[in-house]
């Protein structure tokens, strides 16, 4: 006796039987065979079992009609789709009324499952042919968008949305191209798969454009979302290279370019397992550690392995029973069959430029998983795009009570931020406009004026500090000698110099800079610091100002406040660029590739012209011979110079004064005000910064045909001479700083090459630094013997005015110091001008004389007596 699973299976294997002959009656449908079948169908025989699709897989030698029986379609007329439909359901209602059951399907279904079986009659036998696709088992959901009053990651999780989800992600993956046809996606996973990777990046924007009802639900639900999306993306992938789960297991989809970005001290309950957005500064990492992803345990009682359980962030997951044994345990991790995956905790920081005045900045912890981790290090800042999730911390509960939690960001996508950003983000037209600058022969004299416009004079000061924003060229020949080419700069003088001035100016238009003070600064506050973690009791490292202005400007002021000891550790920072760690177990070396700006006071608060620079400040010759320029500012009693000092900042308060939005200075005030005849026009701030920029990160000016004997010369005169006052020591450091600022002021020029103009002013700068450290006596005296560097390229009526000066300042000493009370005019003899123009090789005072910068400060020039008088201004006594 054959069973009907049997029959079926002789029939599909059998000749066509004949069906001419039709069934008599309905006595003819059942026989003995069939209730034999019936019995052994009670007796439990199994029906459904391998390969049972086939059964139902086509004929055509079976599934046919006879064409005697089948009706002629002349007969009858066309139905359309919904007329047929209406008129079976008709045909079924009359049936049901007279209790007559059509077929056996109207015991167990409905009518609205007659769809339901025809779909999957279609699936049974494309099963059966192997003709199945993913696609045929996702149901169609039109307005994915409406909820049906679920919360979002409720609906989600459902199957049919779900199913919805897929296909169009899928579908994205597959169809999205750009403007120029290219299919985006695509190319991305195969650059993925060559490169060994297991993740690729899908911008929002790009998302939300094409799929909004996804970039909708994205940011609700990141945690189910993501899922989804790795899961399609992981059978895209294997579709295309089927063996490219020997690599890896998994495959992320990494998002990118949310449009809103938020700040760490913005985030609230609101945020709470949602996607988000912020900047920050990477201060410390722990190391690589592995995480238990899927784990499977063994039950030490009987062996039975339990699993698979997947781990998630917020609780352990242990089995309560073994189902072999019945055991509650204990369970032991199966190390062999348990799948680990990276992972990584680091601290970000908010960024210096982004902290409110006043406000000390926040910090967060990120976890990164799998193939994020080791992607940023200490000082990096990124853009990161992460879930904002709470974590459970014992030790904060124990500390702030049980219903506070702490909150941790599980990081999607992790960006380094770096200068060649900015540089892409310049349109054509900045590029051009760069361009165009850099072709007027004068850009340095107006880049040099646009620093800092709102402090009056200190040209020497400002040229340093472009140098120093815009920075040498680093070499590192063979990867084994590596030469900085950032420029330091110190700052000494009296009070009430705007030494602070310029640092908080170089803080504002420098692409990446951190500002502190010597006094809030300590040694591991500069550099680095190890600390242990509260929660793993692990010593992680924590990056300090050094180290997060990596490629930046690190600005110290009240730098003389500093300990010795806590001085003494900046050492390695400003020459090696590097922070060597030794600590706790941690041997390593971080990167501190930025200038130093310090700003510092003298010894008892005023600068003594008497004394060397050596006698004035309380620092070492180690750390003085680390700054390739050293500026020293006096406040020098000049009664001219003084006057127009007031008016500009006077002019500057009115100018500026909150009110006055046209920014107009009366006319009677701005006649006061000096008119410099050799000023140049300032360059704009904003174009400033994308020019700083651009020339940082492009130019890359090469040392040819520069004169090695003047150098040479230059530095055994230099030596001769420090030997000699014993102000400061001359070492080939200076030679190095010489060769930074005229690749400096190449890239200014955007030359890709250093003429000798650069190395000119290069010289002069090192000389002026070196001069002005000098006694007063000797600092003349120096003057004279380098007087062709220092005057390389300076007008004529310039030096000149300088010189005159000089002689001025004197003669109004010598007259103070006679007391003869109120002083309202200097006279100075023409020839003793004569004799300071001839070291300029100057001979004729006449154009002199008529010069804007001669009258400008009320100097004249009497003829007869041949004598030149300064006016000095008048005081008025009540």
């Amino acid at each position: 006796m054959s069973s009907p699973r049997q029959s079926r299976r002789d029939a599909l294997t059998s000749p066509a039987p004949d069906f001419d002959e039709p069934f008599d009656d309905e006595s003819n449908l059942l026989g003995d065979d069939d209730n034999d079948a019936m019995e052994e169908e009670q007796d439990g025989e199994e029906l459904f079992g391998d390969n049972m699709e086939n059964d139902y897989r086509p004929m055509s030698a079976l599934d046919r009609y006879d064409p005697e029986l089948v009706d002629d379609d002349e007969d009858y007329s066309e139905l359309s789709q919904g007329e047929r439909a209406a008129a079976e359901a008709a045909m079924r209602k009359r049936d049901r009324a007279a209790g007559i059951l059509k077929d056996d399907r109207d015991l167990l279904y409905d009518d609205e499952d007659d769809e339901g079986l025809s779909r999957k009659r279609r699936l049974a036998e494309k099963a059966a042919a192997g003709e199945m696709e993913d696609t045929d088992m996702i149901e169609s959901i039109e307005n994915l968008e409406d909820t049906k009053g679920h919360d979002i990651k409720d609906w989600v999780t459902m199957l049919a949305p779900r199913n919805e989800i897929a296909n169009r992600f899928k579908s994205f993956l597959r169809t999205y191209t750009n403007p120029k046809g290219q299919y985006i996606y695509k190319e991305r996973i195969r650059h993925m798969c060559e490169s060994n990777q297991s993740s690729f990046i899908v911008e929002f924007p790009v998302l939300a454009s094409k799929e909004h009802v996804l970039a909708y639900f994205l940011p609700e639900a990141p945690f189910q979302m993501l899922e989804i999306f790795d899961e399609v993306a992981k059978n895209f992938v294997l579709t295309i290279f089927p063996s490219y789960e020997r690599v890896t297991s998994e495959i992320h989809v990494r998002i990118s370019e949310l449009p809103l970005i938020e700040e760490l001290r913005t985030f609230r309950k609101l945020h709470l397992s949602q996607l988000v957005r912020t900047i920050g500064v990477v201060t410390a990492t722990t190391g690589v550690l592995p995480q238990l992803s899927i784990v499977k345990y063994d039950c030490s009682k009987c062996g039975y392995i339990l699993g698979p359980f997947t781990q998630t962030q917020s609780e352990e997951i242990t089995p309560n029973k073994c189902p072999e044994c019945q055991s509650s345990g204990p369970f032991m991790i199966n190390m062999e069959q348990t799948i680990y995956r990276n992972y990584q905790r680091i601290t970000i920081q908010e960024s210096p430029g982004r902290i409110p005045a006043g406000r000390i900045p926040r910090s967060k912890d990120c976890i990164l998983l799998s193939d994020l981790v080791d992607r940023c290090k200490p000082g990096d800042e990124i853009d990161l795009t992460a879930i904002f999730n709470i974590n459970f911390d014992g030790y904060l509960n124990r500390e702030e009570g049980f219903p506070v939690f702490n909150t941790v960001l599980l990081a999607n996508h992790i960006h380094v931020k770096d200068a060649k950003e900015i540089v892409d983000s310049l349109t054509e037209e900045d590029v051009n406009n760069i361009i165009k600058l850099s072709k007027d022969p004068h850009i340095a004299e107006r880049i040099v004026a646009s620093i800092a416009p709102s402090i009056y004079g200190h040209k020497f000061i400002k040229r340093a500090i472009a140098l120093s924003i815009f920075g040498g060229v680093a070499k590192n020949p063979g990867m084994k000698h590596k030469v900085r080419g950032d420029i330091n700069i110190l700052i000494c003088g009296d009070p009430g110099t705007a030494k602070s001035q310029f640092l908080k100016y170089t803080e504002k238009i420098a692409p990446k800079a951190v500002f502190t003070t010597g006094q809030g600064a300590s040694a591991v506050g500069l550099t680095a610091y190890v600390r242990r973690s509260p929660m793993t009791q692990e010593w992680t490292l924590e990056a300090g100002a050094l180290v997060i202005a990596d490629h930046g400007v690190c600005l110290i002021d009240e730098f003389d406040k500093m300990n010795d000891q806590d001085r003494t550790s900046i050492h390695e920072a400003m020459e090696q660029q590097s922070i060597s760690i030794s600590k706790a177990g941690i041997v390593t070396s971080l990167n501190a590739r930025c200038a130093v700006i310090a700003a510092s006071n003298p010894i008892g608060g005023r600068y003594d012209p008497s004394m060397t620079f050596s006698q004035n400040v309380e620092l070492t010759d180690p750390i003085i011979s680390r700054f390739d320029i050293l500026c020293i500012v006096k406040d020098e009693v000049d009664p001219m110079q003084d006057r127009h000092l007031a008016n500009f900042v006077v002019n500057s308060h009115i100018r500026h004064h909150p009110t006055n939005s046209e920014r107009i200075v009366p006319s009677q005030l701005e006649d006061t005000a000096e008119k410099d005849p050799n000023q140049f026009e300032p360059l704009d701030q904003d174009i400033l910064k994308k020019y700083i920029v651009y020339a940082r990160q492009n130019v890359r000016p090469k040392l040819s045909n520069v004169d090695e004997d003047k150098i040479a010369k230059l530095y055994s005169q230099l030596r001769a001479e420090s030997v000699v006052t014993g102000s400061l020591p001359i070492t080939i450091r200076h030679i190095e700083s010489i060769i930074r600022m005229a690749e400096a002021n190449a890239k200014m020029h955007l030359r890709e090459y250093i003429r000798e103009e650069d190395m000119n002013i290069a010289i002069q700068m090192g000389l002026e630094s070196f001069v002005e450290t000098q006694k007063y006596n000797v600092m003349k005296q120096m003057r004279n013997s380098f007087q062709k560097y220092l005057t390389y390229e300076k007008d004529h009526n310039e030096l000149l005015y300088f010189a005159l000066r000089g002689l001025t300042l004197d003669a109004l000493s010598f007259q103070k110091s006679m007391n003869r009370g109120h002083i309202s005019s200097v006279e100075i003899h023409e020839k003793d001008l004569l004799e300071r123009a001839k070291q300029f090789k100057v001979f004729n005072l006449a154009s002199f004389y008529k010069s804007n910068l001669f009258k400008a400060n009320n100097f004249i020039y009497d003829s007869k007596r041949k004598v030149i008088i300064q006016t000095l201004p008048t005081v008025d006594e009540d």
